[in-house]
């Protein structure tokens, strides 16, 4: 998946500033198969701003380890940003040469960079003001044909709306963008998708979380249909979406070819316990039947060993979803991610037995379950895997690409092909080397291991392991949120 930060920090990134002239170079490591960008990170005459952008709680250590590197190697300027800090105490590393960015790049970058170019930066930067009220986002300026070849398709993500309005307790979206669902402006995300198709973009990723409850979604698809924008888009949706068909009717004109549910859990009193209300799981089923209608893949996220789950129950589930057969699902063991509730819950009731943050990314059990050992819930997330992706599964998903293509559309056809023969392999191929498909691409490469800086670590910060942190509380504005803005559906 493409990096949906680094586009809108380069973009936001003026070519210069009063007579400071400014050199952006992009790295996005996850798709990057060697490590020549290091060689930036060692000062040569040029004053070197490294900006750590988007950065979880799993990539932590990893954007710790690297801002070590670069200021032993004479960078002068660092700064880390992304949810981890924006969601959780990093005072004890404060001062260290290091800043911290503590809201969303609007509303402290410009300042960032002026006093990168005057010599100095604060310690952190948002402190108190996580979120704008009102997102000035810019026309994103498209990664180069050079970048985007490191994907499997060229790709761009594309975030023209922020925030969720639910209080699911394990997720650390409303701690990161609010409950409030704030928008761009239409006419930025359209000239964003114009450069992009210009640029030779053959896939956009929509990040938004909800794009069903952002309210100017019919606008955007009917201006990209009359816009002839054209290009195969993706979005994320909240299991509300089947109450919306005439938008996902018009997601489908405008080229919608996946939509990605986190459907998580079919027992009711489960989610009910994670306080995901808003999910009935009685109506995943009319989800997939209205998106084949509409000749879109649906793509159910599951989550296993929520509090209350045993093996039977996660064996039942899988059983369930098979059933209901969506074209694609993913699986990950629940994980008490730094900043949410959920976290703050078990590390206060001593569940939490992991000090490693690198293991917090939803793929490696980290605390105590009462009915799951680590074992069992490893086990079981490659058994779902296994399961779900079975022959049998992608001669339904062969056959249905079949029926659904349009007359004339050969290429079109043999890409719904190739993309699931592409899943199918992925996923049965990572489960059988007991590595998770999400997590590394389709081909991974060791360039290089946390004992390459674990010492640079240790002499910049004073820790070896750095210390599971404590939630930073969220502004008081995002204790409410305004539904009367909503799509008609959401209330219901």
């Amino acid at each position: 998946m493409p990096n949906g930060t680094i586009p809108y920090l380069r973009s936001m990134t003026p070519a210069k500033i009063g007579s400071c002239e400014i050199e952006t170079q992009v790295i996005d490591e996850y798709v990057h198969t060697d490590l020549e960008y290091l060689q930036n990170l060692k000062q040569d005459s040029t004053p070197t701003l490294l900006a750590l952008a988007g950065v979880q709680s799993h990539q932590f250590q990893r954007g710790i380890d690297l801002a070590s590197y670069a200021l032993k190697n004479g960078v002068e300027h660092c700064v880390i940003g992304g949810p981890h800090v924006m969601t959780c105490d990093t005072s004890m590393l404060h001062g260290r040469g290091v800043s911290f960015a503590l809201s969303e790049a609007e509303g402290s970058w410009m300042r960032i960079l002026k006093d990168a170019i005057d010599g100095e930066l604060q310690p952190v930067y948002g402190q108190g003001q996580r979120w704008e009220k009102k997102i000035d986002a810019p026309v994103l300026i498209p990664p180069s044909s050079q970048y985007m070849k490191r994907y499997v398709l060229p790709m761009m993500g594309l975030y023209p709306a922020r925030g969720c309005p639910f209080t699911c307790n394990f997720c650390s979206v409303i701690k990161i963008a609010g409950r409030e669902i704030r928008s761009q402006d239409i006419e930025v995300s359209l000239a964003s998708l114009r450069a992009a198709k210009a640029a030779g973009v053959k896939l956009i990723m929509f990040t938004s979380d909800n794009f069903n409850k952002y309210p100017d979604a019919a606008n955007l698809l009917t201006g990209m249909i009359e816009e002839k924008i054209n290009i195969p888009f993706f979005v994320q949706c909240d299991t509300q979406i089947v109450r919306q068909e005439p938008l996902i009717e018009l997601l489908s004109k405008a080229g919608c070819f996946q939509i990605f549910v986190g459907v998580e859990s079919f027992n009711r009193k489960i989610l009910l316990a994670a306080s995901k209300a808003q999910n009935h799981p009685k109506m995943y089923g009319d989800i997939v039947r209205l998106c084949r209608q509409y000749r879109i893949d649906t793509h159910f996220s599951n989550i296993i060993g929520f509090p209350e789950d045993t093996e039977a129950g996660v064996r039942q589930h899988l059983e369930t979803l098979i059933e209901l057969g969506p074209d694609i699902a993913s699986f990950y063991i629940l994980t008490p991610i730094p900043g949410t509730e959920q976290y703050d819950d078990f590390l206060a009731e001593g569940k939490i037995y992991e000090k490693n943050l690198d293991r917090f990314d939803g793929t490696q059990p980290t605390w105590t379950h009462d009915h799951l050992s680590p074992e069992q819930r490893t086990r079981l997330l490659f058994r779902c895997y296994e399961t779900f992706y079975s022959l049998s599964h992608l001669t339904k998903r062969l056959k249905r690409t079949f029926q659904n293509r349009k007359p004339g559309e050969f290429s079109s056809l043999m890409s719904g092909f190739a993309e699931a023969f592409v899943t199918q392999t992925v996923a049965r191929m990572a489960a059988f080397k007991q590595t998770h498909p999400m997590a590394g691409g389709v081909g991974r490469i060791l360039n290089d291991r946390v004992d390459d800086y674990r010492r640079l670590r240790i002499e910049r910060f004073g820790f070896d392991l750095l210390p599971l942190p404590k939630s930073l509380p969220a502004p008081d504005s995002s204790l409410t949120v305004d539904m009367s803005s909503m799509p008609q559906a959401v209330t219901a």
